[in-house]
Formats: structure tokens, sequence, C-alpha cells
């Protein structure tokens, strides 16, 4: 049974931060990783060419093991965007066909799409959420009523950035093959916090920055990239990405020939001596607490918050189509949004407007002090009435 973890990141006590979401707070290993990185620089003679490599291939196996995937299929990228831009880059698209994507889905995701819809001739399809009652389940229809015969492309993520709807990716995804769609994940705002497996999902693209629930730095990210990928083309051709680059002695033998699997499409100087060993760190404190333990922490701490809320009026996904460790708090027409953020501000409660919603993000570091400054907020604009 996982416990709070609180006393292992650096949080000042009066500040209730539920937005992980935004981003992840450093832990301290994870920052004490990058410092003792960052200082290798000082005499950069102790840089051994081994160094390119074998922190990066830690990264990579980690990330691997997250997503019960075979580590080769892993490339290290420095944004999901890159991620997203690389199977753009190596996806077959023709006039009249479709792309579908999910209604406000994050921009990193939608605006190459954009772009492609643009110069293939294809056509973008937004899938929106239903009103009314039972809004994820619907939605969740909608999307696969979305993926026709002339689908090229079906890219959404694991839970909606904004709300936390929950997305069945196991039965769009058999849709998407059986159209012979490419099926691509955004899965920032859940791998590390929700479990998620390849071989269940049987995405064709997996892309995860890693500053949010993988608690990682800023600018770095990984992408599992399946079979569709393996002889593409990558966005750069870096010295490292080619076959044979460990051997420094020989780099002038250029290569034709690309390292194997999905390392072709690593990132120029992906091997950051600072960066490189927070996203480590990061990974391994998240395969210790694991993804499922983080789900049930969350849903224990925020139950009854959540019961409350919907008594007061709040509108609440129900909890088989929302994630526990990022959910959506809707106000109400008849109170204020506005009032409800100035709510939160005065008891230091970090969260995230997104949408119509409040966004929560609780984590492992949250405790019931910061959940009831949380219910203090609600409570309180609900008196303002």
């Amino acid at each position: 049974m996982l416990t709070c973890q609180k006393h292992l990141f650096s949080l000042p006590d009066d500040v209730h931060y539920l937005n992980c979401a935004y981003m992840s707070p450093l832990a301290r290993r994870v920052e004490a990783a990058g410092i003792v990185g960052m200082q290798r620089k000082r005499n950069p003679s102790t840089i051994t060419p081994a160094m390119f490599f074998d922190e990066s291939d830690t990264a990579r196996r980690l990330f691997a093991e997250l997503i019960n995937a075979n580590a080769r299929r892993i490339a290290l990228i420095p944004a999901a965007s890159y991620g997203i831009a690389i199977v753009a880059r190596n996806l077959e698209v023709q006039r009249g066909q479709n792309l579908v994507v999910m209604h406000e889905q994050f921009p990193s995701n939608v605006y190459t799409w954009h772009r492609l819809a643009t110069e293939t001739g294809a056509t973008l399809r937004t899938v929106p959420p239903p009103d009314g009652p039972n809004r994820g389940t619907r939605w969740n229809e909608r999307f696969i009523d979305a993926i026709d015969a002339d689908t090229a492309l079906v890219t959404l993520a694991n839970v909606h950035w904004a709300d936390g709807t929950r997305f069945d990716l196991e039965a769009i995804g058999r849709r998407a093959r059986e159209v012979g769609a490419a099926f691509v994940i955004d899965g920032t705002q859940s791998v590390g916090a929700l479990p998620f497996d390849v071989h269940r999902v049987e995405p064709d693209a997996l892309i995860c920055a890693v500053y949010k629930w993988l608690m990682g730095p800023y600018s770095l990210g990984a992408a599992y990239l399946g079979p569709r990928f393996d002889d593409g083309v990558p966005l750069e051709e870096n010295w490292i990405g080619r076959l044979g680059s460990e051997r420094f002695g020989e780099l002038v033998n250029y290569q034709e020939a690309y390292q194997p699997g999905a390392l072709r499409y690593d990132v120029g100087e992906r091997s950051n001596f600072a960066l490189m060993p927070m996203m480590v760190a990061g990974l391994e404190l998240v395969l210790e607490w694991r993804p499922s333990a983080i789900q049930t922490y969350c849903e224990a701490l925020t139950r009854d918050l959540l019961q409350e809320a919907q008594d007061l009026g709040f509108v609440i996904e129900k909890e088989a189509l929302r994630s526990a460790h990022l959910f959506g708090i809707r106000v109400p027409e008849h109170l204020s949004a506005g009032r409800l953020r100035d709510e939160l501000a005065r008891r230091n409660v970090s969260a995230s407007v997104r949408g119509d919603a409040i966004r929560i993000s609780p984590h492992v570091y949250n405790d019931d002090a910061d959940i009831e400054a949380l219910r203090d907020a609600l409570h309180a604009v609900v008196s303002l009435v």
C-alpha cells in the first residue's frame, strides 16, 4: 500500500500543489541527479565515450519496462511535438482520407495534423463531446463511430488533458486496426500515473513528455514506435543515430545504416549530461511506486471529496470514465468559475483552469491537508450564492 511520499519533495507546507498535470515538482532525488550530471562538465576529461550511450540506454530500458515494451522500440525525444512530427513524416496520407482527432486535444497533437491535412488534401475530423448525461461513455462511442474506411490516422490521449475524461484505447485501437489506420497516442498526461501496456493497447506510436507524470525534467521525452515505423526517415541525420556510432574513432567512416529499431529517431544531443540523469531518476521513482498504486493512492485521497463536490452541485465525470490522477470539476451555471479560481488562490491551492473545468491532478506527495484546502474553496463558492 503506497503511503504519502511528500517527504521526498521540497514543496512548501503552505502550498497545496494539486497540479501535476501542469508539471511535476522535482523530487529531491531527481534534483540531485541533475546537479551531479551538470557538474560533470566542470571537467570534460571525465566524460567518456560510453557516457554518451549508457545513461540513454538506461532511460530507454526503464521507459520500456514501464509500458511493457522492447527497449529497442523506444526513441528519446525533446518534446511530444517532436514525436508527433516523426509520425507525420513517416505516415502515408492520400487526398480524400481523414485524420481523426479528439475535441480540444492538446495543441502539440493537433497543429501537425492540421498541416498534414492541408498538404495532402486530407480532412481533419474532430470529435466533440456530447452534451447531457453519460458524456464520457457517449464521447467514446462517438470517437469510434468517426473512424471509417477512409481514416488514415486515429490520435488521442488516454485521458483528456483538460478534464481527465478517460478513453477506451483498446476498443478504439481495434477499430483503427480494422480500417488500417495508424493509431497514435499522446501519453503525456497518463503514462507514469496510469498503467499502460503496449501489448494490450497495440499503438503504432506512444508519445510522452517526461516533465509531468514521469517525474522528469523539462525538454526530454520518450516515444514507443511500432513496426509501422521500422524503416522510416528520422527528422535529423545526426551522428549518434547511425550504426556504429559507439566507435568514436571511426565516426568519419560514414554509414548509410541507422541504429536498429527506433534509435534512428533519437534527437541530436540526446545524451544531455544534466537532463538525462534526471529522466532516469524520475523513471526509477515511478517504477518503484508503480502506476497502479499511484491510482489507488489518488483514488483513496479524493474519494470523499468528489462525492461531496457532486452533492454541492459540481459536475464530475463518472468514476469509470475518469482517472484518479487527473479529473475536472465543472462549475454549474449558477456558480462562478472565476470565483472558484479566486477561492483556490486565496488558500494557496494550485490547480489549472482548462476549458470549462477546474483541473485537479493529485499525486503521491499530496495529503489530507491539500484536499481539505480544496474542499474549503468549493464550499466557499457555494456559500457566496
